[in-house]
């Protein structure tokens, strides 16, 4: 049996040198401009629905993880950002508001998407759909 050590295979300075070269903001502006930083049919972590949370229109996006998948015929990227609130002259740090990540194909076209809002954030303009 053939021993391989992935931690000194060229995959990983291959994953290195694209994930160096991805415009992380870039790609998470382009997203919130194509949807007009609103995420519609949002279940919170207690089951509470909200049809529509509108997103302040200055955020920054900061990459804290990616992962590649692969399957017999399919292969990804996943990348995780903290979304932040920038700009608002009454605070000093920004404002996490929550996380977002998107899924990309092999060509970098857009896949999927998987939002984690913190609802409770001021910034943040909520619809709840009452029962």
């Amino acid at each position: 049996m053939t021993k391989i050590e992935l931690k000194t295979h060229q995959v990983w300075q291959d994953l290195n040198e694209i994930l160096e070269d991805i415009d992380a903001d870039a790609l998470v502006q382009e997203h919130l401009e194509s949807c007009n930083y609103k995420i519609g049919g949002y279940w919170d972590e207690t089951d509470e629905f909200y049809e529509e949370i509108t997103l302040p229109r200055f955020l920054s996006a900061e990459l804290i993880s990616s992962s590649i998948g692969v399957t017999r015929r399919k292969r990804w990227i996943q990348l995780k950002f903290a979304l932040q609130a920038d700009g608002i002259a009454s605070q000093d740090n920004p404002e996490k508001i929550g996380e977002l990540i998107l899924i990309y194909d092999e060509n970098m076209q857009f896949l999927d998407e998987n939002w984690e809002i913190y609802v409770d954030s001021p910034l943040l303009k909520t619809n709840i759909k009452k029962g």
